[in-house]
């Protein structure tokens, strides 16, 4: 099997990412047990690390997990893995599983919890090229797990929901997919946040969701540009009303949704506020308020 390059993290050591194996007893693995984040790089400067590094501690501490090593410290692997890996533009994730209980107990307390993190190539919900035509979705009957069940602000592998979608999507045609919650509301889709346009105004659900860090860089620039903005229950009727709408996430940034469930949303094409609000996003990966040189990063922790 073909791998992506890149580097990966893990006991302590960094290693290729084709050596990069976790045990099969680990409860991340067996269980679904763990919390994720993911950390973009473009043009060799890391985007919104400390959203990310914030929304990953929270997960942990939600979920009973420690952090094995200090925020600095981490912060430093991460930017090691890019590094190392000698990539431009790069995908970077960090995993915290409940890790292997010596004894193999079923106490999820007895297990040594394990941090993982590699750096692999950008990766892209809708490549680049198919920006202009836009994402094709299905809304799918599939309802997203609910968040009395588990918590969606943290980031998880729960995905047998978003993965039946999938295959709902396909069979109809469509590049990928949206849940409703049981309610009937637009939830979200497989690592994207949803939102629609309608008279100049944007909405956003606002519950049951990832509180994804695109998601929040979408809003913090539409308030900046004065475009109103709403978050609130979003019934799937109101998609296919829209004027335009998009996708959040941070593989791949602001991303139209150009059909829904076979049929034009809005003239099928990206929309202006769409696309006014992508150029501003990748025009915020040069702000130093918002990203950091990875050299930079290493030289000011001593990597």
């Amino acid at each position: 099997m073909s791998l992506p390059p890149g580097v990966a993290y893990l006991n302590g050591e960094f290693v290729p990412i084709a050596e990069a194996k976790i045990s099969v007893l680990d409860w991340g693995f067996l269980h679904s047990d763990a919390t994720y984040d993911v950390v973009h790089v473009w043009k060799r400067r890391v985007f919104r690390l400390d959203a990310h590094l914030d929304r990953f501690w929270r997960s942990a501490e939600k979920l009973h997990l420690t952090m094995p090593v200090e925020r600095g410290k981490l912060a430093e692997i991460l930017a090691e893995c890019v590094v190392r890996s000698g990539l431009e533009d790069a995908y970077v994730e960090m995993i915290l599983t409940r890790g292997i209980s010596p004894t193999f107990s079923r106490d999820p307390r007895d297990a040594e919890n394990q941090l993982i993190c590699f750096s692999i190539p950008f990766v892209w919900v809708l490549p680049p090229e198919k920006h202009g035509t836009g994402l094709s979705v299905a809304v799918s009957e599939v309802q997203r797990i609910p968040p009395e069940s588990v918590d969606p602000t943290v980031k998880n592998y729960h995905w047998l929901d978003f993965v039946t979608g999938l295959y709902d999507a396909y069979d109809r045609g469509a590049g990928s997919v949206i849940l409703q919650d049981r309610s009937g509301n637009l939830a979200e889709g497989p690592g994207f946040n949803v939102f629609v346009v309608k008279d100049g105004t944007i909405a956003t659900p606002d519950r049951g969701v990832l509180e994804g860090i695109t998601r929040r860089s979408a809003i913090q620039i539409a308030a900046k540009m004065n475009i109103p903005m709403e978050e609130r229950p979003v019934s799937s009727t109101e998609l296919f009303a829209a004027d335009e709408a998009f996708a959040t996430s941070t593989a791949g940034g602001i991303i139209p949704i150009t059909q829904a469930n076979g049929a034009p949303v809005g003239s099928g094409h990206p929309g202006p506020i769409t696309c006014t609000l992508a150029k501003a996003y990748w025009d915020k990966h040069s702000d130093p308020d918002w990203s950091v040189a990875v050299e930079d990063f290493l030289a000011e922790t001593g990597g």
